[in-house]
């Protein structure tokens, strides 16, 4: 079962973390279809939350269609993102693992990393959509 982890420093609504964390754990298989999500109440006591925000984010996961609530049951997972089991199994997210200790190592906090991983992230998209884009303009 998927435990959620609240980080109130990141500006990004609770909602939307606990939306996002599920949204990962479909793609790299760590949910599967038919599993339940925690129920409302176990996230509270976890994460001392409210629970309307909890339930709003699983409405926008069953509004995705990612999820469905069945009355007295819990929220289950109806659909995974992809083949998360690949993703990761695959020999890069070893090397990924192997690079995020090295750079803890180098003494870069999470903060740190987090931003040096997104800005590579954003860059190398950037790059594949502008060459996408060119490689349509010529045809």
């Amino acid at each position: 079962m998927i435990e959620y982890r609240i980080d109130r420093r990141t500006g990004v609504a609770t909602y939307l973390q606990i939306v996002q964390q599920t949204k990962q754990a479909l793609r790299l298989g760590l949910l599967e279809p038919g599993d339940r999500l925690p129920t409302a109440r176990e996230v509270v006591e976890a994460t001392a939350i409210n629970p309307n925000t909890v339930l709003k984010a699983y409405r926008e996961l069953e509004r995705e269609g990612l999820v469905e609530a069945r009355r007295g049951l819990g929220t289950f997972v109806r659909k995974s993102l992809g083949d998360g089991t690949a993703a990761a199994r695959s020999p890069l997210a070893a090397e990924l693992a192997d690079w995020m200790r090295r750079a803890r190592a180098g003494g870069l906090a999470r903060e740190d990393v987090a931003a040096l991983f997104s800005s590579a992230l954003e860059q190398e998209f950037r790059e594949f959509r502008e060459h996408q884009e060119f490689s349509e303009g010529e045809r």
